[in-house]
């Protein structure tokens, strides 16, 4: 019924709208700021473990999570430094030109950590290489729901987790690589490093060639030429009817914000205008905690831990050892498999069964998986566990990713970019992104920490804790709103927090109702 729902949508909208190759061209380039982030995470989680990397950096030990905590955790400082600035920037010189910086100065910290004579140097380039990464992730997501139609808003937003798994599976084989073919020397981690320099450059390069956000173009009163790329992305003449509705909507939700709320309050478009907006409007508020609690529970359900310290925590569960050649296999198989399942999560979660569904789904098996990974672990120390229960962990490990691929890895970035008002995007989306990667610092750089003080199995059973949490503030506070346009969002935030599960039902008997009348229309009198 959901998917056929889904299918009546995409098939309501016009073809040239859905099949539009400036639309999917467009929307692939931003995704594809999505690389440096996990091209990171995955090469973190494993570099450290390559025999060249551990003789130029003194790094005693991949598999030991305290030993790499450094290294892994201090680029997320930059991450969160870049999402923080890239507010000052994004709507001064456009979602294009925004992009094309950040690239560079990711490009610049790549290389200074491949010619990095030491800690010193490999630490700094860290820190620069985060501040493009984290700027990236601001502008990626954003962008994306900027030119996507409502029909598929989740979908091509989601297009942005893709290639996050895209980057973390080609980053983690190509450490397996070096490992296996090139000699134990320098250029081992050189090459893991220089190569996203090249994929990145080539990403700027065609940056020349795609649309600009037609929505930014309108913020700045560049309305001609805000018309012209809409028609572009959509497929459609100017004069045709859904382009003037979305032009209208667009103009009407930005004169909305320029000119003051229903009470005709005008808001100050200083800096401290829109903080004020953000914060003391109560929609906006609620947007804003939706994104911030997103964010933070996806850290706290326990799986970017696993995919940052994948290597130590096969150690912890006994699926270890085999060499580094065996680990590398795991780590890339691991990764492989959490974009098959966001793959799976973009075409039949996001907008088929929506957020709440989806995030109730991934959620859930996030939480069985955690809850059996502790008790194994435990059983495993007392060294009562038996082999059939080894492999069940195996598999829990990769059911755990297919939970945080359909909901919190997906929707948070998701979330990040679409809830906000045109006016307030830049900053909302900035402010989420560097929350994010300052609690994603914060939390890898304790995880060690926290799995020698629960003796290890005790973090599992935290996770799922904080999962069931997870549950019952989406029932209560995250609304649906799949197949809502930008602008129609505005009104889902409105009324009491705690209504979520109400307005869903609601939503859900308004779109039956009309649903019938549509029918009804259609029949012959």
């Amino acid at each position: 019924m959901l998917l056929a729902n889904y299918g009546k949508a995409i098939r309501s909208a016009p073809r040239e709208t859905i099949f539009n190759h400036n639309l999917l061209l467009t929307t692939l380039l931003y995704a594809m700021s999505a690389l440096p982030a996990t091209w990171d995470q995955g090469s973190a989680s494993t570099i450290s473990t390559l025999p060249g990397f551990q003789k130029q950096f003194g790094i005693s030990s991949g598999t030991n999570a305290s030993a790499i905590k450094n290294f892994v955790s201090i680029v997320y400082i930059g991450y969160a430094v870049g999402a923080a600035l890239s507010f000052f920037i994004n709507d001064r010189i456009g979602r294009l030109w925004s992009y094309r910086l950040y690239i560079v100065i990711y490009i610049i910290g790549q290389l200074v950590a491949t010619f990095a004579p030491g800690l010193a140097g490999l630490y700094a380039s860290r820190i620069i290489s985060g501040l493009g990464i984290g700027a990236l992730t601001v502008i990626g997501p954003m962008a994306i729901v900027e030119i996507a139609p409502a029909e598929i808003r989740g979908l091509l937003a989601s297009w942005f987790v893709v290639c996050l798994g895209m980057a973390a599976v080609v980053a983690i084989f190509c450490c397996y690589g070096v490992f296996i073919h090139v000699p134990s020397s320098k250029l081992q981690y050189q090459i893991v490093w220089f190569v996203p320099c090249i994929i990145m450059f080539i990403c700027m390069t065609a940056s020349f060639f795609v649309c600009e956000s037609p929505r930014w173009l309108l913020l700045v009163g560049r309305r001609d030429e805000g018309i012209k790329t809409l028609v572009k992305l959509r497929g459609l003449p100017a004069d045709h009817p859904r382009v003037q509705l979305e032009i209208q909507n667009i103009e009407n939700s930005i004169s909305k914000e320029f000119g003051g709320d229903n009470d005709h309050h005008r808001y100050d478009s200083t800096f401290i205008g829109i903080v004020k907006e953000t914060f003391l409007v109560p929609s906006n508020l609620r947007r804003v905690s939706q994104t911030l609690i997103s964010y933070a529970l996806a850290q706290l359900s326990g799986a970017n831990s696993i995919t940052s310290y994948f290597v130590p925590i096969l150690t912890i569960t006994g699926l270890g050892g085999g060499g580094t050649t065996r680990s590398l296999f795991l780590s890339g198989m691991y990764s492989m498999s959490k974009l098959g399942f966001v793959l799976i999560a973009s075409f039949f979660f996001i907008d088929v069964l929506g957020r709440r569904k989806s995030l109730f789904i991934g959620i859930s098996l996030q939480m069985i998986s955690d809850i059996y990974i502790g008790v194994y672990v435990k059983y495993k120390q007392e060294g009562t566990a038996s082999l059939a229960s080894s492999q069940g962990a195996l598999a829990f490990l990769f059911i755990h990713a297919f939970g945080y691929a359909t909901g919190l890895l997906t929707l948070p970035y998701v979330f990040g970019g679409e809830l906000w008002p045109n006016r307030i995007r830049s900053f909302g989306g900035a402010f989420g992104a560097t929350f994010h990667w300052l609690f994603i610092y914060a939390f890898i750089y304790a995880l060690p920490n926290i799995l020698s003080s629960t003796d290890n199995w005790g973090a599992f059973l935290f996770f799922a804790g904080c999962c069931f949490l997870s549950l019952i503030y989406v029932y209560l506070m995250v609304p649906e709103i799949s197949g809502m346009s930008v602008e129609e969002i505005d009104a889902v935030f409105k009324g009491s927090w705690f209504n979520a599960f109400k307005r869903t039902k609601q939503l859900g008997i308004i779109e039956s109702v009309e649903s019938r009348d549509d029918e009804n229309f259609d029949k012959p009198k």
